[in-house]
């Protein structure tokens, strides 16, 4: 994946929005770790790499749902 390049303005933006995603999705994370640490290593895959990745499903969609979310507050000032 390549990296972004950002004006000052929508890094200082993209900052922002991180401090709110981590908040609110550091639980979640935690709790893939808990998940993790609880399975011995034959059951890594399979059923519990579902499990992980249905938790990383609902932090992406977090992350866009939140974006939309700021954007319709005014937390957006330029268009994307």
């Amino acid at each position: 994946m390549t990296k972004v390049e950002l004006s000052p303005e929508k890094e200082a933006e993209a900052q922002r929005l991180t401090d709110i995603l981590m908040n609110r999705t550091r639980e979640e994370v935690h709790e893939i770790s808990r998940l993790l640490v609880s399975k011995p290593d034959g059951q890594l895959l399979g059923q519990t790499e579902f499990e992980v990745r249905e938790r990383v499903h609902q932090i992406g969609a977090h992350a866009l749902e939140t974006a939309l979310n700021e954007r319709k507050k005014g937390g957006t000032k330029v268009r994307a």
